[in-house]
Formats: C-alpha cells, sequence, structure tokens
C-alpha cells in the first residue's frame, strides 16, 4: 500500500529519528541510508534497508555478529561497523547481516581457515594409512576366519576321513598295486577270456604314463603282451596289440626291450595272415609307434622283410584306410632321419646325437623303398577320393623323390593325376576365395602339387 506524499515524508522523518535514537543509545556512529520507492518517492516499507556503522567499542551492550543471512536484532543488541541494518516499519523489527566489506573479508577468510584445515601434515598422512591398513588386516582376518569355519563345517578334516576309511576297511591301491593285481588275474586259470580283455583295457590305460609302462615291463606284462599276439583269439591278439603300442609310445626304454624280446615278429605275422581290419589296424597302430624315431627297430623291421609285409598289405586294401596309415608311417620314417641328418650339419654336437646320425645312416630305407615297388604304389593312393588320403600321398611322393623321379616322370598315369587333381583344386581355392576365404586347405594341396610337379621336369 502506498502512503501519500506527505505521509511519506513523515515517515522517513520517523525512521531518521529512530536510526539517531539507536546511535545515542549504543554510543556510536551511524549512518542511514533511506532506499526509494520504485516509483521514485521516498517511502518506507518491509524491503526498505539501511547501511549502518557502528564502532567497535562494545561496552556494555551485546553485539550480535552478523552472517550472509537477515537475522533480527533485539532490543539492547549492538552490531559491528559495516554491517547493513534494515527496518522493517510493518513490524518494527531490525535486521542485519554482513556488508559488503565484511562479507569479502569473512569468505577470504573462510577459505584460507579451509585450507588450512584441508592441509593434512606427513605424520597425520602416515598415522591414517597405519590405522587404514590395521582396519583392513583386521577385516581381512575377520574375513578368512568366517571362509574357514564355514569351510571347515562343509568338509571333515582328514584324521576324520581316515578313520571313516578304516571303519569301512578300504584299501587305496597304488599304480603299481593295480597292475600286479591285474597280471595276477591275468595269469589265473580260473580267468576267462572276458576277463582278460577287460584285464588288458585297463593295463592299456594304466601304460600311457612312461612310468607304469616300464613298471609293467619290470614285472613280466611285457612277456603277457607278447602271448596275446601269439594267441589263436582275435580278441586277444587286437587288445594286446592296442597296449603294446600305447606302452612303446614316446617310450624308449619300453622300445628297446619290446624289440629285444622279438615284439616284431608276431606284429608282422598278424599283418601278412588273414585278419579282420579292425584288428591290423591295432596291429598297424603298434608297429608305427615302435618305429617311431627308433632307428635300431626301423632296422630290424627291414631285415625281418617289413616293407615286403607292407606292400602286400596296400595292394589287398581296396577301401583306402590301411593304405593312408601305412603311408603315413612311410612318410614319418623317411622324414625324421631327413632332419636327423640335417641336425647333423650343426657344429655343436653332443654323443647321444652323433650316435643317432650314425644308426640312421645304417637304415636304407629309401633303398628299400626303390627294390619294393613303392615309388609306383605310392601313386594309387592318389586315387581315392578323399582329401586327406591325397594329401599324405603328395607328402610322400615329395619325400620320396629322390630315388623315385626317373619312375614319376615315366608314369603316364602319375603325370594325368597331377594334372587333373592341380585343374580340380584351383577351382575350388577359386570357389573359397569368392566367399572370402583364404589360405585354406585346398590352397595347400595346390602347393604339394605344383612342388612335385617342378621336381618332376
Amino acid at each position: 500500500m502506498q502512503l501519500p506524499s506527505r505521509s511519506a515524508a513523515g515517515a522517513a522523518l520517523l525512521l531518521l529519528l529512530h536510526c539517531c535514537q539507536l546511535a545515542s543509545i549504543v554510543g556510536q556512529k551511524s549512518a542511514l541510508t533511506v532506499v526509494k520507492n520504485p516509483d521514485g518517492r521516498e517511502g518506507g516499507g518491509a524491503d526498505e534497508e539501511a547501511e549502518v556503522t557502528v564502532d567497535e567499542d562494545e561496552g556494555d551492550l551485546e553485539v550480535v555478529q552478523p552472517t550472509e543471512d537477515w537475522q533480527t536484532l533485539k532490543p539492547g543488541q549492538a552490531v559491528p561497523a559495516g554491517s547493513h541494518v534494515r527496518l522493517d516499519l510493518q513490524t518494527g523489527q531490525r535486521e542485519v547481516k554482513l556488508g559488503e566489506e565484511q562479507l569479502k573479508y569473512w569468505t577470504q577468510e573462510h577459505r584460507e581457515t579451509e585450507e588450512i584445515q584441508s592441509t593434512i601434515s606427513p605424520d597425520e598422512l602416515k598415522w591414517a594409512m597405519k590405522k587404514m591398513k590395521e582396519e583392513q588386516n583386521s577385516e581381512r582376518q575377520d574375513t578368512d576366519q568366517q571362509l574357514t569355519d564355514s569351510v571347515a563345517s562343509k568338509y571333515r578334516s582328514l584324521d576324520e576321513l581316515k578313520r571313516d576309511l578304516a571303519q569301512l576297511d578300504l584299501l587305496v591301491e597304488t599304480d603299481f598295486q593295480i597292475m600286479k593285481r591285474l597280471l595276477d588275474q591275468f595269469n589265473s586259470s580260473n580267468s576267462t577270456t572276458e576277463q582278460r580283455l577287460s584285464i588288458l583295457l585297463e593295463l592299456e590305460y594304466l601304460v600311457h604314463q612312461v612310468d607304469n609302462a616300464q613298471t609293467l615291463c619290470s614285472m613280466g606284462g611285457l612277456q603277457l603282451i607278447l602271448e596275446g599276439l601269439n594267441s589263436t583269439d582275435i580278441r586277444l591278439q587286437e587288445r594286446s596289440a592296442f597296449v603294446l603300442g600305447s606302452a612303446v609310445s614316446s617310450n624308449p626304454v619300453v622300445q628297446v626291450k619290446a624289440v629285444e624280446s622279438g615284439a616284431l615278429q608276431p606284429l608282422l605275422t598278424i599283418l601278412a595272415t588273414a585278419q579282420p581290419l579292425r584288428v591290423k589296424k591295432k596291429v598297424l597302430f603298434a608297429v608305427a609307434a615302435l618305429l617311431r624315431n627308433f632307428p635300431y627297430a626301423q632296422r630290424h623291421f627291414l631285415s625281418h622283410g617289413g616293407l615286403q609285409v607292407l606292400s602286400e598289405l596296400f595292394k589287398a586294401d581296396g577301401g583306402g584306410v590301411l593304405r593312408t596309415r601305412i603311408v603315413t608311417m612311410l612318410y614319418d620314417m623317411i622324414s625324421e632321419k631327413e632332419l636327423i641328418s640335417q641336425a647333423g650339419l650343426d657344429l655343436v654336437l653332443d654323443a647321444s646325437h652323433e650316435e643317432r646320425v650314425h644308426q640312421y645312416s645304417l637304415v636304407s630305407l629309401q633303398v628299400e623303398l626303390l627294390e619294393k615297388g613303392w615309388c609306383s604304389l605310392v601313386p594309387q593312393l592318389l586315387e581315392s577320393t578323399e582329401h586327406d588320403y591325397r594329401e599324405k600321398a603328395l607328402r610322400a611322393l615329395l619325400a620320396m623323390a629322390p630315388v623315385c623321379l626317373d619312375q614319376y616322370r615315366s608314369d603316364s598315369a602319375l603325370l594325368g593325376s597331377l594334372l587333373s587333381l592341380r585343374d580340380q583344386y584351383q577351382e575350388m581355392v577359386q570357389s573359397e576365395m569368392i566367399v572370402g576365404e583364404e589360405n585354406s586347405y585346398f590352397a595347400e594341396i595346390v602347393e604339394l602339387i605344383h612342388a612335385l610337379q617342378v621336381k618332376m621336369k
């Protein structure tokens, strides 16, 4: 509500007299600023504001410390100099807050105080880190203890398990004890053929470990296997060959004992006689494992007519399964001799390596392959429709090339097969490239064909 001009002047006069009275009461200087209304007339109201300056001689009065916000002054209270004071003419209450200079000083002082408080000395930091680490260790110990208690509540202790096993009268056997028990059962006159077959299967599982295979030989198990190979029961022959192949695989000690015990002769006999395919597959597995990386056994194999036996088996196999295994075995034998010969070019050689190089030099495998007609046998495997069979045949042909090149060049069937296969696999490679495939298996076969053709030129 706006007052007439005369009333507004009177209100301003009353405000001036009231401020003068306040100054006389507190005994300090004061300054009053009258704020005009928006319409330009002097007047008073709830929003009128005055700036009061009071000296800091407090006397007996209570001095109120202003803040950034307006606060009501009670009768008898004084304020510091530079404070803003306003009078609400409607309620007659005085209100005070910090002046601009005071606010600036208070804000700067407050900021410096906060910075001082936020600064932590090195000793305080070390103490805080030490306390934090102690608390973490304490929490971790509590967690570990809870976990230990939880696990302990779920599982029984070792002593409890031993006590329970003793009550059940159980016997935990070692591999040695198991193999001894199996051999005793096999040699028992009460054992049936089915039981012996089951025993051989258990032994095959155990001899995959090098130590177990050697232990089986020392216990007389090798002789038991050889008796199985000489059995008239083809099931015992198959299972015994399986055990022998697993025992000699990557186990030079057992390889030597097997050759010295005459294991090659019964194996070649089975291959040379009419036997089911499954038996001959297991026997070929045993022969390949016995000859691998063992030139001494390879010499015995050649001297016992091994290549001739394999040649007859190759010719009789129509499906290609045995052919592929035979060609793979021959390729491995040629490759390992070649690798040993290349390694022999090194300047630093130990005595054992020199001995191996010498033993391989006594194995005339390539010459035997030429004499036994393998230069014309291996190309027959290219007639197979299986890509894997063709790949193995091509690798074997490349390995045999040093002694078979003349026969390769005169073999029109081989030349025609290579041309046909090259065109076929190049088309497959092109098809794969169209769909975004590169470095495919078929491209590798094309490279093998090209390498063989280059050698034959």
